[in-house]
């Protein structure tokens, strides 16, 4: 019987190494681009044409590779950064498995060029497919220059899994940004079909930030700086006036690698407690060093997830660091003993007779005597005369008696609109009876079967979702133009989001204009969130975007309309007037599905007359 199991020839091995390492163009350039840092580069270029379908190139200043190591560099696990096990709890450079050109290698046609800076000539190698095409001395620039030709030219079903130019493109902004905002010391180009998007010089932490970001975030900027046995924390947070209803700018790097830590971003989140609004996120730029063997950086392909030996040391050190850099800049509120309202007590003179305080009180005041004027008594009219006692108290019994009247009316009117007797009910034709609304949030109405209980930003979100999915279904979208004109400068990747997403927005009645430069103008917006502010509305519909983006239930078109009701629905806590809650629920009756979210969270409760009888046992 024929052997089963046999060896994977290295092609085909390295193809499905890259399916772990290599995902999408920015995939490459992360890999690429971290290797021209750890090769000690100060300058590097980074050319991409078509989101880098067709073409991604970095070059670099860097070190560059003698021929021998050029041809050992897309090997499998070929590396310069480790020599032992031991090498894998004291990584500081960026990267150290060695799949990363075998992988490229792999699936692309890719051309090195490459010189040491002691060699008169350099070394071209091409590869297509893992099969080297040709090797021979060149002339070139010292450094290496990684062109990256046709990605994924052999395997066509994973290139057509890739998204439009503009998603893509955001993808690789992102990765770029990562590693250009913590590396400030190196100089950063990227240029897109031929168009320069960033030029960014070499300089301090907060000039790079100005670089991408714009000169606005210097004003916006408050440093950071805590030095501890533990780690060291620096970098920049903004202040709280300036926070976003969407999280765009939260960098979180570890010795200058970029991380994603819920639970330290938590700790950032917690300084700005009562400086920040509910639902809106501040914006940062925290370096945090540490030793590298406390640290675990080989949990991820993508290292971009690492353990910590002490994560709540960690977090307890930075936490204290931002709300203290906010207290340093008088931003947050702190208590200054010094500036306390004193009481001005005049001091007592030598032989002045000291006397207790007296209280005078008018024994012979009456609040209901009519005073001669023909006004009642009250607390600023002044004391009427002493009167006949027998008439005071025929006064005060018939001011009790006319202010009996309304108050027996008024217990009558609650209990005709009590919602239990079922003869009195206000029935409309959803069978809904009487509605009164619960701590702002909640509309209560009483039903045949009992009572019934609607979330009232639930249930607006679930008749808005509706609404925007219809007009997504290329039916007539309902825009109100805005009085004027907003512009709203974004960052590059919620740029590019909203860009790519403008046919569709623009079906659902929001109106975008491109301005350039990373900026937008508002000239409209849906007729439900015309009382809205456009960069309030804009900004949590992209941070509602990226919390839904990783929702497989949900198609592109319902994680938009989804995006969009949110913001634009009644908040929890607006007071509404009964004919508004009568004409939402109206309204909510009318939906395909009107007791659950599209997320399926429920929006209608109900109690029946039995579940509230038990109640009372």
């Amino acid at each position: 019987m024929a052997n089963l199991i046999q060896l994977l020839p290295d092609h085909v091995a390295n193809q499905i190494a890259a399916g772990e390492v290599i995902q999408r163009p920015a995939s490459v350039i992360k890999e690429l681009v971290e290797n021209a840092i750890d090769s000690g580069a100060t300058e590097v270029k980074l050319v991409i044409r078509d989101a880098g379908k067709t073409l991604i190139q970095v070059i670099d200043n860097g070190c560059g590779m003698n021929e021998i190591d050029a041809r050992m560099s897309f090997e499998r696990h070929a590396t310069s950064k480790i020599r032992s096990a031991d090498d894998i709890f004291k990584i500081l450079t960026k990267g150290f498995r060695g799949e990363a050109l075998a992988s490229i290698a792999a699936i692309a046609q890719v051309e090195l060029k490459t010189r040491q800076h002691d060699s008169e000539l350099g070394t071209q190698i091409i590869i297509e497919g893992s099969v080297i095409k040709g090797q021979q001395p060149v002339q070139s620039s010292q450094g290496t220059s990684f062109a990256v030709k046709n990605l994924f030219f052999n395997t066509p079903a994973r290139r057509n899994f890739l998204k439009s130019e503009t998603v893509e493109l955001k993808h690789i902004l992102e990765e770029f940004l990562r590693v250009a905002l913590v590396h400030n010391e190196v100089g950063f180009r990227l240029n897109h079909n031929e168009i320069d998007v960033y030029s960014l010089p070499a300089g301090n932490m907060r000039q790079r930030i100005v670089s991408i970001f714009g000169k606005s975030f210097n004003e916006k900027l408050v440093p950071v700086e805590q030095e501890t046995t533990i780690a060291n924390i620096r970098g920049f947070v903004c202040k709280p006036e300036h926070s976003k209803k969407t999280r765009g700018e939260q960098y979180l790097f570890v010795n200058k690698r970029f991380i994603k830590s819920s639970y330290l971003n938590h700790a950032i989140q917690a300084s700005y407690d009562e400086l920040i609004e509910k639902g809106s996120f501040p914006t940062y730029f925290i370096h945090i060093d540490v030793d590298p063997a406390s640290i675990d950086i080989n949990i991820h392909p993508t290292k971009t997830e690492i353990k910590f030996q002490d994560e709540r040391s960690l977090y307890a050190i930075i936490h204290a660091a931002v709300k203290q850099s906010l207290g340093m800049y008088n931003i947050a509120p702190s208590l200054d003993f010094e500036s306390i309202t004193r009481f001005e007590i005049s001091p007592v003179r030598n032989n002045t007779e000291i006397r207790m305080p007296e209280i005078k009180v008018n024994p012979d005041y009456n609040p209901f005597k009519t005073s001669p004027s023909g006004g009642q008594g009250g607390g600023r009219s002044a004391p009427s005369a002493p009167g006949n006692p027998a008439r005071d108290w025929e006064d005060l019994l018939r001011v009790q008696r006319e202010f009996q009247v309304p108050l027996e009316n008024e217990v009558k009117m609650m209990e005709e609109n009590r919602l239990i007797p079922e003869e009195k009910e206000e029935v409309t034709q959803q069978g809904v009876g009487v509605c009164i609304q619960l701590n702002n949030a909640y509309i209560v109405s009483n039903i045949k079967s009992g009572l019934m209980m609607i979330d009232q930003q639930r249930a607006h979100e679930r008749v808005l979702y509706e609404r925007f999915i219809k007009q997504l279904n290329n039916q007539d979208p309902v825009s109100q133009s805005t009085l004027f004109p907003e512009q709203i400068e974004l960052s590059p990747l919620d740029y590019a989001l909203v860009l790519d997403l403008a046919p569709s927005l623009e079906k659902a009645g929001v109106c975008i204009e491109n301005f350039g430069n990373n900026t937008i103008v508002v000239n409209g917006l849906p007729a439900e969130a015309n009382q809205l502010n456009a960069r309030n509305f804009i900004e949590e519909m992209l941070e509602q975007l990226k919390h839904h983006r990783a929702d497989t239930r949900l198609g592109t078109k319902e994680r938009l309309a989804l995006s969009m009701a949110r913001p634009a629905a009644i908040k929890s806590g607006k007071k509404m007037s009964q004919p508004e809650m009568e004409q939402l629920l109206h309204e909510l009756f009318m939906c395909e599905v009107p007791h659950y979210t599209a997320k399926g969270k429920p929006v209608i409760v109900t109690f029946t007359r039995e579940e509230l009888a038990k109640k009372f046992d």
